[in-house]
């Protein structure tokens, strides 16, 4: 072997070695902050576990570390469970979320799939308008929201709450979804023209199974934001047996200046439960729609 061959070689392994060194050295960093994100991410839902499964001694004892439980009980979790009004609050949130998913969804496919396909003039602008309205602010729009559903006498209603909810939900779902019908092939509606299908047999047979896992993102987001909404049940809800989890629980749980953290700490751990299943087994075709709707369109 030749001393040229045998430097070449040299400078081969020494530039591998070098790349390993650097792919270790980014691995490294990528876990390190996969770790520091985790730990903040996860350590209010820890705090909020740990305190829920102390009894109110324990927890108005502030001596001892709080991050430790001394004397474990599932007091506070029975104690809710056994709750009517909490009960009710998980009903009306189950009522309300149900219902505005349904209402976004029909809504959010029709629009969507006349912005993607049915092509007609100013649809690109109104697409690019649809996606703007969500940025506004939900306090800037619940004031002129608040006249309307007290004009349709809905205050104190969840009935109000499900005519409300969708203005925070349909921009949203119908951008995704626009990217995602956007992202089929038109080959596939031509062929369907020429065979004499009509739009909505297109929609209803082609579309819709095609773009199933952009309508299942659509469909978490807008039961995610439909469960959680804090601001809209706060100003259009006032009595008890309307309100839904979100605000139940702090309303309810709360006395003037005494908190029963124990309970409130279940109680939002209660309420976090049906988001985290769902996430828990459909995240996959939620970052997928998400993918699809940012990328096209």
């Amino acid at each position: 072997m030749s001393a040229s061959t045998v430097s070449k070689a040299e400078g081969i392994y020494a530039k591998a070695g070098s790349l390993s060194s650097e792919r270790r050295w980014a691995l490294w960093t990528a876990y390190a902050s996969l770790i520091f994100a985790a730990i903040i991410f996860l350590a209010p839902p820890v705090y909020m576990f740990v305190t829920s499964l102390k009894g109110s001694a324990e927890v108005a004892n502030m001596t001892g570390n709080p991050w430790l439980v001394r004397n474990p009980t599932l007091e506070n979790y029975t104690t809710l469970l056994s709750n009517r009004p909490f009960l009710k609050f998980f009903l009306n949130s189950a009522i309300i979320t149900v219902c505005v998913v349904a209402i976004t969804m029909v809504i959010s496919i029709l629009a969507a799939f006349a912005l993607a396909r049915m092509r007609f003039w100013g649809s690109q602008f109104l697409a690019t308008g649809v996606f703007l309205t969500y940025l506004i602010p939900d306090t800037l729009l619940f004031i002129p929201l608040y006249q309307i559903v007290g004009g349709l006498g809905l205050l104190n209603s969840i009935w109000g709450l499900v005519l409300v909810y969708p203005t925070l939900t349909v921009p949203f779902c119908t951008w995704i979804m626009i990217g995602y019908f956007a992202s089929i092939p038109k080959e596939l509606d031509e062929a369907a023209l020429i065979d004499g299908a009509t739009w909505p047999q297109m929609l209803l047979k082609i579309f819709i199974p095609v773009a199933m896992p952009g309508i299942i993102a659509a469909t978490i987001f807008a039961f995610t934001v439909s469960w959680a909404a804090f601001v809209y049940p706060t100003a259009f809800v006032t009595t008890p047996d309307q309100m839904p989890l979100t605000i139940g629980v702090v309303s309810q749980l709360v006395r003037a200046d005494t908190f029963a953290w124990g309970q409130i700490m279940a109680g939002a751990l209660l309420a976090a439960l049906p988001p985290v299943i769902i996430y828990a087994f459909l995240m996959d075709y939620y970052i997928a729609g998400l993918t699809a709707g940012a990328t096209k369109g």
